[in-house]
């Protein structure tokens, strides 16, 4: 294979791979998905020109996020969406994550944990950039939540685009030029202290 796609490198090492480990029923669908996007699996379109009789066959993708086969047009027609929403201003990246100790506990209650993710995140990010110290002003910023690390395993952890600058309380906008102003210590501390306090109001909860 000179240039192999995500497609081909599944169906020749999947099945060996299933022979050394199990993956979880999402993992299988994804999996599943990938190897029959495109493949006739999932139907077909057929186009005949009215002219000619040329007929041609475009096969039905899986629709599955996570498959570079099918969403590279959605993902362009996002970002595209997302470019008409930017601002002429610095924008930062940033990612929360917690220990691998917590995955066990994460997995077993996502849906709760997710939020607490985010509202840790969240948080953090309001409290610190509305400190004068800091900057001192609302800011945008979108949060998107990734589940799985670049090895493919559970790895929960939110990536965030931050908006280098915002309103101050007059309503006038305020910003530190193209650099970045929170400081990287600060802002783990005060994450780690905001989603232990989510832990232990859960727990007290007895949820």
């Amino acid at each position: 294979m000179d240039k192999p796609t995500v497609q081909d490198i599944f169906h020749r090492f999947y099945p060996a791979y299933l022979d050394q480990y199990s993956p979880s029923p999402v993992q299988a669908k994804v999996a599943h998905n990938i190897m029959n996007c495109k493949t006739g699996a999932y139907g077909a379109n057929v186009c005949v020109c009215e002219d000619c009789g040329f007929v041609q066959i475009h096969y039905n993708s899986c629709r599955n996020r996570c498959c570079p086969m099918c969403q590279a047009v959605p993902k362009e027609m996002w970002m595209d969406a997302r470019r008409e929403d930017v601002l002429d201003a610095p924008y930062f990246h940033l990612v929360f994550t917690v220990p691998d100790i917590l995955n066990s506990v994460i997995y077993s209650n996502q849906r709760l944990l997710y939020d607490a993710l985010y509202h840790a995140a969240s948080s953090t990010i309001s409290e610190l950039t509305a400190d004068p110290k800091h900057l001192g002003a609302k800011v945008g910023y979108i949060c998107i939540l990734h589940t799985w690390g670049s090895e493919m395993n559970f790895h929960p952890h939110i990536h965030t685009i931050l908006l280098g600058g915002g309103l101050a309380s007059n309503n006038q906008w305020k910003d530190n030029g193209e650099n970045f102003f929170l400081p990287i210590r600060v802002i783990s501390k005060m994450f780690r202290g905001k989603y232990l306090e989510e832990l232990k109001r859960l727990w007290e909860e007895d949820k």
